[in-house]
C-alpha cells in the first residue's frame, strides 16, 4: 500500500520541478489521460487492500485506460462530438468509489484497532 503512495508523490514532485511544457493544443487529452491514469492508481490501491492486486492487470490498465481515454477525446474533437465527457464520467466516478472503498477500509482498520486497545 504505501509503495503506490510514494510512486505518486514522487510523480507529483518530478511534475513539479521539471521544466515540461505540454502543447495547449494537446492539454485536453493530456488531462483525460492523467484522469484515466489516476482511476488505474486508485483501482490498483484498493486491489491491495483487498488482497487481490495483479501488475499485469494494474499495468495493463494503467496505459490502456490512458491511451483508450485520450483517443476518444480525440476522435470526439475531430468529429466535434464531446466524447471526452463520457471518459470523464466514467473515470471520475470510479475514482470516487475506489476512495470511497479505501475510506472504508482504513476507517473498519481503525474502528477494530480502537477495539483492541480498549479490550486490553
Amino acid at each position: 500500500m504505501l509503495l503506490p503512495l510514494l510512486g505518486i508523490i514522487i510523480g507529483i514532485v518530478l511534475g513539479l520541478l521539471l521544466p515540461l511544457q505540454i502543447p495547449v493544443t494537446y492539454a485536453p487529452y493530456m488531462s483525460i489521460a492523467v484522469l484515466a491514469a489516476l482511476d488505474s492508481v486508485f483501482g490498483g490501491m484498493r486491489a491491495k487492500l483487498e488482497d487481490n492486486f495483479e501488475s499485469d492487470i494494474f499495468i495493463s490498465g494503467f496505459f490502456g485506460n490512458a491511451f483508450l481515454a485520450a483517443g476518444l477525446a480525440y476522435i470526439g474533437d475531430r468529429l466535434d462530438v464531446p466524447i471526452y465527457l463520457a471518459a470523464i464520467f466514467a473515470f471520475g466516478i470510479r475514482l470516487f468509489q475506489n476512495f470511497a472503498a479505501m475510506r472504508r477500509h482504513f476507517l473498519t482498520y481503525l474502528r477494530k484497532k480502537s477495539d483492541i486497545g480498549e479490550e486490553k
